[in-house]
């Protein structure tokens, strides 16, 4: 049994990502509307990346469809409150052909040695909503602290983009 609530959307009015806080020190969040309920999950900027990442080589191979898509371009920023329903700790894909659709499941992130079942939240997508949650996540995670040209990692705006590798 899990102390959090797990959540369910068949019908969404959006899923967006978003960061709150300054450059290098940014909380992100995953996001959304749908059957009458809103709410917002702690993410990881990796985990964002990630599903950006996983969702458009998913798009890319699928096969074409016959279903018509919406030229409306969404409101992906994020909507106040933003408020935590809990942590995303897993998350997983899956692509059901009957209905054209893109499954997003997040597992909530708990203490393997609490004995609690994580709460979950299930997402369906249809394609164009996935494409522009692709291009959202995309922008939101490039926007960050660029990487140090020697290392890869993040720089620091505190000490003016300056890593120690570069001595």
């Amino acid at each position: 049994m899990s102390t959090a609530e797990s959540y369910h959307f068949e019908q969404l009015e959006f899923l967006t990502v978003g960061t709150l806080g300054p450059r290098g020190q940014r909380a992100f969040y995953l996001q959304c509307r749908g059957e009458g309920q809103f709410v917002s999950f702690k993410i990881e900027k990796q985990q964002v990346a990630a599903l950006a990442d996983y969702l458009g080589r998913i798009l890319a191979d699928l096969p074409d469809s016959d279903t018509a898509e919406t030229d409306d371009s969404p409101d992906l920023s994020l909507r106040e409150p933003v408020v935590a329903a809990w942590t995303i700790g897993s998350m997983g894909v899956a692509y059901a052909e009957e209905t054209d659709r893109l499954i997003i499941i997040a597992e909530e992130l708990t203490d393997p040695d609490s004995g609690l079942e994580p709460a979950t939240a299930r997402f369906t997508l249809q394609r164009w909503q996935v494409a522009a949650l692709v291009e959202r996540a995309q922008m939101v995670v490039s926007a960050g602290r660029p990487p140090c040209q020697y290392c890869g990692r993040p720089l620091e705006p505190a000490n003016g983009d300056w890593c120690p590798c570069q001595n």
